[in-house]
């Protein structure tokens, strides 16, 4: 907990760091890349260029001390859980909190100026090592679960092989390159792969295994990125979908994800947007092959027939049960079972007790969680996986 003397500072000053919250995480990007350029290969360059990751980290840290000062309704743990998630994917050490605080310190006296006392500064350092220790001891958890040394937790993978799936959309399947085996994980989760880019530099992305577990290799769908309004193409996807074959190496790290399938017989409904129908694709997959009596429905929505990826894949899953619903919404081209244009959350078919998973853009899954809020499901029973640094919060 919070210190007294600390909580009523930090209640003090709250208002004025959420206002200047994004200007805070920009310097504080800019002063830690400064002083650690290798930390760049650790954090999604897009993601910067864009503003997102100053703004999710501004958000993440806001959250927090309003948990522990007693202005937030909402939990915080869902975000500690996803954030904990990420860093594990990613090989985070707990030596690097120490790096990341004493420049977010920094960077909060810059923009606040004499606004930041030694009492202010104290009060704050305290907000965020809790936060720390927090997330130190909950990844520690995640890397003895995977069974992964937290201080090598990149292992090489052979790419087994390369399917074109859809338009811009290719799916790799994994095997491990040393022989060693592959790592249990749940449906729903993600891997982060590592490449080189041409111009020397090493990035990270995450990416859902589209299927289940169980098949002795994991599987990643990925969607080339391309730049529009004036924002520039995807490195990584690009890179993938270009360069990379069968036989080729690729570094992953460990399976992470904090959104994942529910073990019971609960009816599933399954809605994604675009490159989201990969978590939901492992899903269905894995309920397909364990759980053949288990009702799902399966809502995708896209730009066109053409754009959706794993179409077949979910259709065969499907195939399997003994109660399946196959949904598609296209802005252009729908013909035959397809509907045209957005997709109507009205017309959703929602099984009574069903549990409810979401992936694709915020907005879109933003849009259809107050859609379900509307017709009754309960917050507690719709399950939302956020691709990228954005976090969708909320408790209503």
């Amino acid at each position: 907990m919070l210190s007294a003397k600390s909580a009523e500072i930090v209640r003090a000053t709250l208002p004025v760091v959420r206002d200047h919250g994004p200007e805070i995480t920009t310097q504080f990007y800019s002063d830690l890349f400064a002083g650690h350029p290798e930390l760049l290969d650790l954090f999604n360059l897009g993601n910067q260029a864009n503003g997102d990751q100053q703004r999710a980290l501004a958000a993440a840290v806001v959250a927090f001390a309003e948990y522990l000062v007693g202005e937030r309704q909402a939990d915080f743990t869902p975000i500690a859980e996803r954030v904990a998630h990420k860093h594990v994917s990613l090989g985070v050490q707990p030596a690097q909190y120490t790096i990341v605080g004493r420049y977010l310190l920094g960077a909060v006296a810059k923009v606040l100026g004499d606004a930041v006392t030694d009492e202010v500064r104290a009060a704050w350092d305290e907000v965020y090592w809790l936060c720390a220790c927090h997330l130190i001891a909950a990844e520690a958890q995640l890397y003895q679960r995977g069974e992964v040394e937290s201080t090598s937790p990149w292992r090489d993978w052979r790419v087994a092989k390369r399917v074109a799936e859809a338009e811009d959309t290719v799916s790799f399947t994994l095997v491990p390159d040393d022989g060693g085996p592959v790592p249990a994980f749940r449906p729903g989760q993600y891997v982060s792969v590592a490449v080189t880019l041409p111009d020397g530099r090493r990035q990270p992305r995450q990416y859902s295994l589209s299927q289940g577990p169980g098949r002795g290799s994991l599987r990643i769908t990925v969607r080339r990125v391309r730049g529009a309004d004036g924002a520039p193409d995807g490195r990584v996807s690009n890179h993938l979908c270009d360069r990379v074959a069968a036989d080729d190496i690729l570094q992953v790290g460990p399976v992470a994800g904090d959104v994942v399938l529910d073990q019971g017989d609960d009816p599933v409904v399954l809605v994604s947007a675009g490159i989201g129908v990969t978590p939901m694709a492992g899903m269905l997959d894995h309920i397909g092959r364990t759980q053949p009596f288990r009702e799902v429905v399966a809502v995708h929505a896209d730009r066109s027939p053409e754009r959706h990826a794993l179409h077949d894949d979910v259709a065969h899953a499907g195939a399997q049960l003994r109660s399946f619903e196959q949904l598609s919404w296209y802005e252009q081209g729908a013909t035959g079972d397809a509907r045209p244009g957005l997709l109507n959350v009205d017309e959703i078919p929602l099984p009574e007790n069903a549990l409810v998973y979401l992936c694709g853009p915020l907005p879109f899954m933003a849009s259809v969680r107050a859609g379900l809020r509307r017709r009754g499901v309960p917050a507690e029973r719709i399950f939302t996986e956020v691709f990228g640094a954005g976090m969708l919060t909320g408790d209503g």
